[in-house]
């Protein structure tokens, strides 16, 4: 876990770190905003309460059948090398097969 977050550059941290923290601001503007008292009619603009009756499209889209299918890696023989360097200084014995 160490070695991912050591490859990543700081950029992408600042964008996921500013990403979080636009979702938890717009969170709760959208919780806390008030109107004015005459504006409790329902025909009332306002774009953030827009957002709490917006849904989600939740329609199904068919796609086309496979008819061919194809091979997504190649199989080969390989012979991985294992590496052990010899060292006389051990702690404990190696375990045991």
């Amino acid at each position: 876990m160490i070695e991912v977050w050591g490859k990543r550059g700081g950029f992408v941290r600042a964008v996921c770190v500013l990403s979080v923290a636009l979702v938890c601001v717009m969170g709760t503007v959208q919780a806390t905003h008030s109107h004015p008292e005459n504006s409790t009619t329902s025909h009332h603009t306002c774009s953030i309460c827009a957002t709490a009756h917006a849904g989600l499209s939740t329609a199904t889209v068919a796609s086309a059948p496979v008819l061919i299918t194809a091979a997504l890696a190649i199989l080969v023989a390989e012979v991985s090398v294992i590496f052990r360097p010899v060292t006389t200084q051990f702690i404990r014995p190696p375990p045991a097969f």
